[in-house]
């Protein structure tokens, strides 16, 4: 067996602990962040991709790790956040997967993982034969497979408290909607707003993704480069992280945002950036957390039935921010920041040894 090595890293943050996996043999290279554990285990998926430096693949997994966190305490799961990225570059893959499983099995039930950006249920498969700490198996093998649907279904209920909250209507059909991102999540969010009426605009790095949501949607494909600028009612960030920042918020010409990527700001600042333009921000981490809550049966043993009713409760954990937001004149992503950290102070609060007096 390939020597595998785990790094504590010693981040300047909040995160319970974060290494550093090495395996050489295998071509395995990957950051386990564990934001906290306080809600039970730290949930993420685990992401492949590649960059730049070591430095970017940590910085990747802290901010992912917070919002799970934060996503998981809003949702009314009991779970904590956590992230794995893995960076990518080893040319046997199956080595590499089955080198992360043995990582995670390592941290001894402390993180479990599903499918993320450069995953899938068939590479958790693989995981899964080094540890049993795993979730979002392909369908037939006991799991629940892709998690997209749920995602992008979370995405929609978002959408439509949104839409009531801007305008006093829940009903999308009519409205023009553009979409970065045309993968898993961002054609399932397609396929499921085309059938309610909604004009679509999409975009992707990869033109047969555009292709596909074309021809099954009708929608209009447009250039990368375009979609910022393009006008629409809202816009939905399906792609990577970052993409709403001090240069692209400018170029925005839609009244609110609500999309699946995570970690769509940049920075903090960035949020307030759209409140000042008046542009409604579905915090990301209330949107997308459809596939957190699909996985909740292979997770915690919920039954099937519990999953359908708290994705439609996405709807309201979105009001309840928003009109928070409004209450105290604060941004939404601030506003979700702070529930998020209420449920998590109270939480500690009961968890706090109790004093007694004779």
């Amino acid at each position: 067996m390939s020597p595998l090595t785990l790094e504590e890293l010693r981040p300047d943050t909040d995160h319970e602990r974060v290494v550093f996996c090495r395996d050489p043999e295998a071509g395995y290279r990957a950051v386990i962040a564990l934001h906290s554990t306080l809600a039970g285990p730290a949930v993420g998926g685990t992401r492949l991709w590649s960059y730049p430096s070591e430095a970017d693949a940590v910085t990747d997994a802290l901010r992912l790790s917070q919002g799970m966190t934060y996503k998981n305490a809003l949702a009314g799961l009991p779970l904590g956040g956590g992230k794995a990225v893995i960076l990518a570059g080893g040319t046997d893959r199956e080595a590499m997967l089955r080198a992360h499983g043995r990582a995670i099995e390592r941290l001894g039930g402390s993180f479990m993982t599903a499918e993320d950006v450069g995953t899938s249920p068939e590479d958790m498969a693989i995981v899964r034969r080094e540890t049993r700490y795993v979730a979002g198996l392909p369908d037939g093998s006991g799991g629940s497979g892709d998690p997209s649907p749920r995602t992008a279904h979370g995405v929609v209920r978002a959408m439509r408290a949104a839409a009531l909250h801007r305008w006093g209507s829940d009903d999308l059909a009519g409205r023009t909607v553009t979409i970065q991102g045309c993968g898993h999540v961002g054609y399932h969010l397609a396929v499921e707003l085309s059938a309610m009426g909604v004009w679509l605009r999409v975009t992707d790095v990869d033109h047969e993704r555009i292709y596909r949501v074309t021809t099954t949607t009708g929608a209009e494909g447009i250039p990368p480069e375009k979609i910022f600028s393009a006008k629409a009612d809202l816009f939905a960030p399906c792609a990577l992280g970052g993409v709403l920042n001090a240069e692209t918020i400018p170029r925005l010409k839609v009244k609110i945002v609500a999309g699946a990527a995570n970690n769509q700001l940049r920075e903090p600042a960035d949020g307030e950036r759209l409140h000042a333009r008046k542009i409604l921000y579905a915090p990301d981490y209330v949107a997308n957390a459809g596939g957190v809550i699909g996985g909740t049966p292979e997770l915690l043993g919920w039954s099937d039935e519990e999953v359908p009713p708290r994705i439609e409760g996405i709807y309201d954990t979105l009001l309840a921010v928003l009109r928070l937001a409004k209450a105290e004149g604060v941004s939404p992503h601030a506003a979700a920041d702070r529930l998020a950290e209420e449920r998590l102070a109270k939480l500690s609060h009961d968890r706090s040894p109790k004093e007694f007096s004779e």
